[in-house]
């Protein structure tokens, strides 16, 4: 959104594609995804965030074979912007550079250059690009679009055999 602060405190929805919309993450049978190393990989810096950035707070998340999507709640003492407050996952942000205001974007950067780091490790393809250069957002605007879009992530998995990024699926007639 031009022109917004995105280091402002709210929810933010992110969409991240691999490198050319490649199946590197694993497959979905029958509405159940099944990963692989990569996945895990991509799992383990997703939520290691919070570790790194203490204004970031992580609500619903999955993997899917060729891209991820998450929420990302900005949160900061003091300040709730949309009132949407964040059923935690387990996750509690550490107290290392306290009070920075890091936005959505060195948040992404991060995550993408860790996990393209440990993957390309994994893979032995060292230098190689993992996922696509840039990401999509949505500024999360209300406690209803909030529930809404952590329903869509929720059941991602079930709708992969209908979904627009599934380039594998079969047409039967």
């Amino acid at each position: 959104l031009k022109g917004f602060d995105y280091s402002n405190a709210g929810a933010y929805f992110i969409t991240i594609c691999t490198q050319e919309m490649k199946m590197e993450l694993g497959n979905v049978k029958n509405g159940i995804f099944a990963g692989n190393v990569y996945s895990e990989i991509t799992d383990e810096c997703w939520y290691d965030l919070p570790n790194h950035y203490s204004n970031c707070l992580l609500d619903q998340f999955v993997v899917m074979p060729n891209h991820i999507h998450g929420i990302i709640i900005l949160n900061y003492p003091g300040e709730n912007s949309i009132g949407i407050e964040s059923t935690e996952t387990g996750l509690r942000p550490v107290s290392a550079k306290k009070n920075k205001r890091y936005p959505v974007s060195e948040i992404i950067r991060s995550f993408k250059s860790f996990s393209t780091r440990k993957i390309n490790l994994a893979g032995s393809t060292k230098g190689n690009s993992f996922w696509q250069k840039n990401y999509y957002d949505r500024i999360i605007r209300s406690e209803r679009e909030f529930e809404r879009i952590r329903e869509y992530i929720f059941y991602n998995p079930l709708r992969w055999e209908w979904d627009r990024e599934n380039f594998e699926k079969v047409i039967l007639k």
